[in-house]
């Protein structure tokens, strides 16, 4: 799955669906990110998924400001 910073923001916008299943569907896109991580993956591509996922939290900061800070702060440890 390639990223795209317009379908987080397509979810973060969603006015039907309940902010516990939009961050469940953010999660699941960064899981997806990681898992298609191999051990021999180059040093460029882990970068650029370490920034898709910080993206990620930014946005579930914005709907859920606690959890969001958590992921954030816990993501630079």
């Amino acid at each position: 799955m390639s990223f795209n910073t317009d379908i987080i923001d397509k979810i973060v916008s969603y006015k039907t669906v309940s902010k516990r299943d939009k961050i469940d569907r953010l999660l699941k896109i960064d899981a997806t990110q990681y898992t298609n991580l191999g051990i021999d993956s180059p040093k460029h591509k882990v970068e650029s998924v370490k920034k898709n996922s910080r993206y990620i939290y930014r946005a579930i900061q914005k709907l859920n400001h606690e959890m969001g800070s958590k992921f954030l702060y816990f993501q630079d440890k």
